[in-house]
């Protein structure tokens, strides 16, 4: 037997999550991923544009986590590390971190970024419209206003298009090149050519000292429009994830002894008790020590009528006490409450989702060196007829390859489309949600809120034959009306809205869970469960199978019984929407498989989907199960759409290729949702779904177009049609090609304004 030293155990992977700032494009993207791949020790890396988080893996006995900062750094970005205090001492960047806090951090750099872009949009077209105006006159003005038009434009160029020269110069230092490259080699080309020819002409004796001071103002401006029309729609995760933790109270009540004091939700330890009263949101994750009430759990679990709660019940952070006053015992704390489960799902879901690769930053890492090769052989070619000549061919090329009509294409699209949408009651939350949309081709629809109505009606009344069913009406409506139950709301208003009169009562009793009774006039009225009457030594046999039928589709029942004897009952549900089955024939028509997801038992779900015509159905499922479908369908090579209107639905939401949330929902379902349903309903569906098509059509044409015109333009500006025709294109005409182009791009973009919604 031989002895050694034993090896040591290899270190498990460590992970870490990185807020980067700074990044525009798919290239930005590959080059932080490619920065981090190089530092030693890095297992795995994946960036997200999305949610601008990097998510490393490493060994953390080769990499400390600061040198992944510097490489983030030297390529030219910027990692937002929160402050010691908020993270309570700890270092940071940190391996994980509390959501609010993350998410308040991320939001302060989007809006920080968004703000700087507008600002010198804004300074770019108050300084380069009226150069533009000078350069329309065509040398109506006095000769000083040249030296204006220097005034005007130097502070544009070194100012606001400063942001594209850095980019450009970081993207050089690691041997790419992106739209940035473009907008600066346009802007210092036109720029530094017309500076040079009204400050020292004598370079150019035989010019015609045309200045284009206007087309870099132009550029820049342009390029920034296009820039902040897309910056306005990247906030999606920060706002879900504090409209999430919103959902629980900051402080809640805790009992010592018999006293009463506030208490911040950080201070709180398994085992406290609390009170929480009628009307307050259940702060952390329990179990009921005292007191009756009916909770809203829809959030959770999506089913929509309350759920009864008494001594021993569990209830759940962010569900809404809504009856009676409760005692309970905290059984976790805030970091592991089913709601931070659920932030957690939405967290994973949103950072997995894979960024979408923009065309035009692709196609401009090959476009970019070929124009440079393409002026460097104009200028080749021209300098036999002079500096002046060769140098006009050469600038007039660059400065018409500028690709202001190839980054306007998508926005310009997207925000028409998206303020069409809006006209038609759709949000759309910027360019990928409608890129997405146009490649749906099946959709999940929530049941709870989504298909349904989303809150309990009065759907049946059955009277025995000895009782009219406007009397069993009367008596079930006045003593409901003492109840505060939300069934018992229903019922009443159901009820009244049948024309019910009202009887006089007393003698109120309740039991939660099974049912109430009062004096109605003479008689002893019980409304509630078959056990609770039969407790009363009441038969409730003659209705039972009825009651069956009815709880077979969903339905909640309550015998009601006048004088120890049976007289009726009546029975509550949530009921399909007028227009749903007309959303779901009109999305078979466009080609979209459709299917129901929801948290209620099957026969329910059954009975709603089979008069809706919706054969696939995944019923009693959780939060984090709506999000497994989710992800089993894309892995069939399906383009999913989930739609939903609750909390339950977020993780799922976010998931999904396109998540459409139901206006009428909770504000963490719009927040999570690429596309919300603002009015009417699933009934706007098919109409996001179309407008998206249409949308994405015409960007696909603006980018064609858009390729096309360089296509044509390069070649006439480098002077090909000059020995055919003697024409030659000078960067004056050339800047107004580009700025046509984009005008161009702009016409073809408001054509969406006269989209109609497809006919249900």
């Amino acid at each position: 037997m031989t002895t050694g030293s034993v090896a040591p155990e290899p270190s498990k992977p460590q992970s870490i999550e990185l807020d980067v700032l700074g990044m525009t494009c798919a290239a930005c993207v590959r080059r932080v991923e490619k920065a981090l791949s190089k530092v030693d020790g890095v297992a795995a890396v994946s960036v997200n544009l999305v949610t601008h988080r990097a998510s490393v893996k490493y060994d953390e006995t080769r990499v400390d986590p600061s040198a992944l900062s510097r490489a983030i750094s030297a390529a030219g970005y910027r990692v937002a590390e929160l402050d010691r205090d908020e993270l309570g001492g700890q270092q940071a960047p940190v391996r994980r971190r509390a959501s609010k806090v993350h998410a308040a951090a991320l939001a302060r750099a989007e809006t920080v970024e968004q703000q700087g872009i507008c600002r010198d949009f804004v300074r770019a077209a108050c300084l380069t419209i009226p150069a533009l105006v000078i350069a329309m006159a065509h040398g109506l003005m006095p000769q000083w206003t040249r030296y204006v038009q220097l005034a005007l434009i130097t502070p544009v160029v070194f100012g606001p298009g400063r942001r594209f020269m850095r980019l450009a110069l970081t993207a050089l230092r690691h041997r790419a090149s992106d739209m940035n490259t473009l907008v600066s080699l346009g802007v210092l080309a036109s720029y530094g050519y017309s500076a040079l020819v009204l400050l020292a002409p004598q370079l150019f004796p035989h010019a015609k000292h045309d200045l284009y001071f206007e087309a870099a103002g132009a550029i820049v401006m342009f390029v920034l429009l296009g820039k902040w029309l897309e910056a306005r729609a990247r906030k999606r995760l920060s706002e879900t994830v504090q409209g999430l933790m919103s959902l629980t109270p900051r402080s809640a009540q805790r009992l010592r002894g018999q006293s009463l004091e506030a208490a911040a939700l950080e201070s709180i330890a398994v085992g406290d008790l609390l009170l929480v009263r009628p009307g307050e949101r259940i702060p952390l994750d329990g179990v009921v020590c005292d007191g009756t009430s009916a909770v809203d759990e829809s959030l959770l679990s999506g089913e929509s009528l309350p759920v009864d709660k008494q001594l021993g019940s569990r209830v759940y952070a962010g569900t809404l006490n809504q009856s009676g006053a409760l005692s309970m015992r905290v059984t976790r704390t805030e970091e592991n409450t089913a709601l931070a489960g659920i932030i957690e799902a939405v967290e994973q879901a949103q950072g997995s989702r894979a960024p979408i690769a923009q065309l035009a930053d692709v196609v401009s890492s090959y476009f970019v060196p070929a124009v440079l090769l393409i002026a460097a052989l104009t200028f080749a070619v021209w300098w036999s007829s002079g500096l002046s000549v060769a140098l006009e061919r050469a600038v007039a090329v660059l400065v018409i390859a500028c690709p202001c009509a190839l980054g306007l294409a998508t926005p310009a699209a997207v925000a028409v489309g998206a303020g069409r949408g809006a006209e038609l009651g759709v949000l759309v939350k910027g360019g990928a949600p409608l890129e997405a949309a146009s490649r749906i081709d099946s959709v999940l629809f929530d049941k709870t809120g989504t298909l349904t109505e989303g809150h309990a009606q009065l759907t049946d009344v059955v009277a025995l034959p000895h009782i009219s069913e406007a009397e069993l009406l009367a008596w079930v409506a006045s003593v409901e009306q003492a109840s505060e139950h939300p069934v018992a709301r229903a019922i009443v208003r159901g009820a009244r809205e049948r024309g019910a009169a009202h009887v006089p009562v007393s003698g109120f009793e309740s039991s939660v869970g099974a049912g109430a009774q009062a004096m109605c006039g003479a008689r002893r009225v019980r409304i509630g469960t078959a056990a609770y009457l039969q407790a009363s030594e009441i038969d409730t046999s003659p209705l039972e199978a009825a009651a069956e039928a009815l709880a077979e589709v969903g339905k909640s029942v309550s015998f009601v019984a006048a004088d120890q004897r049976l007289a009726g009952l009546v029975a509550v549900a949530d009921v399909v929407r007028p227009d749903a089955r007309g959303v779901i024939e009109r999305l078979r028509t466009m080609g979209v498989e459709v299917a129901m997801v929801t948290g209620d038992r099957e026969q329910t779900a059954r009975a709603i989907a089979a008069p809706l015509g919706i054969e696939r159905i995944f019923s009693g499922v959780r939060p984090r199960d709506k999000a497994r479908i989710v992800q089993e369908e894309r892995a069939r090579g399906r383009r999913v759409a989930m739609v939903g209107d609750g909390l339950n639905d977020a993780p799922a939401l976010a998931g999904a290729d396109l998540g459409i949330a139901v206006g009428s929902g909770t504000d963490v379902a719009l927040a999570a949702a690429d596309i919300a349903l603002m009015r009417g309903g699933i009934r706007a569906l098919p109409t996001a779904l179309a407008l998206a098509r249409r949308t994405m059509r015409t960007i696909r044409e603006n980018l064609f177009w858009a390729f096309v015109y360089n296509v044509i333009g390069i070649p006439i500006a480098a002077g090909a049609l000059y020995t055919s025709t003697g024409f030659v294109l000078s960067p004056v005409l050339a800047s107004a090609a580009m700025s046509l182009s984009s005008l161009s791009v702009l016409a073809s973009s408001l054509r969406l304004r006269s989209f109609t919604p497809p006919d249900l």
